[in-house]
């Protein structure tokens, strides 16, 4: 997957040096096992370093939203010449193809409605997913229930969405790593700047 490029060097660094463009299958697989161990061992260091849950969910937010800033060339030129100029088109892209290539998995869009904030059409929307590599070997213990561990998720969606004019605010509403039946990610549009979006219609 392309997350683990940023953040597998924060604590496994040298850990791999397989060429990225030439792994196998076999391969990707101990990759995406090795980033799910490597970022566990983060938000634990994360739980000793803050003193509360909220800070580390902040932080684990705050990551996610730079790691989303850098990737966003990447998710546009994967999704093949969509230009996201509205709010729909972007989360539908953020599903279809940010979660493809980020994690590997499978996404939705749904639940779509219209807010105040953002004047007319929708803008409010929920990403559906029943896969998540990095919940996998994860088991939250007491006294952490409020640890939002998938925030950095949150943090990259709104990171990419800001690089082109969408200032968002992403939300845990289901996470399976708590007991929902699914995950889900609630998308609310607060501001959009589109005279600001950096690219071509032909990049």
């Amino acid at each position: 997957s392309s997350f683990d490029t940023f953040l597998l060097p924060m604590s496994a660094r040298g850990a791999s040096n397989a060429p990225r463009g030439s792994q196998l299958p076999a391969q990707e697989k101990v990759s995406n096992e090795l980033f799910t161990l490597t970022y566990g061992a983060m938000v634990r260091q994360l739980l000793h370093d803050f003193e509360t849950v909220e800070e580390v969910n902040a932080e684990l937010d705050a990551m996610g939203a730079r790691i989303g800033s850098r990737l966003v060339d990447d998710f546009l030129a994967n999704a093949q010449g969509v230009r996201c100029a509205d709010f729909k088109s972007a989360a539908d892209s953020v599903a279809r193809v940010g979660f493809r290539s980020l994690l590997g998995v499978t996404a939705r869009v749904g639940a779509w409605s219209e807010t105040s904030d953002a004047g007319s059409g929708p803008s409010a929307c929920s990403i559906y997913f029943e896969e998540n590599p990095i919940t996998d070997f994860v088991e939250l213990p007491r006294g952490l229930e409020e640890l939002s561990y998938c925030n950095v998720l949150c943090g990259v969606i709104r990171g990419a969405l800001e690089q082109i004019g969408m200032h968002v605010t992403v939300v845990v509403v289901k996470d399976m790593l708590k007991g929902a039946d699914g995950n889900e990610l609630r998308l609310t549009l607060k501001e959009h700047a589109a005279e600001t979006y950096p690219f071509k219609d032909d990049d």
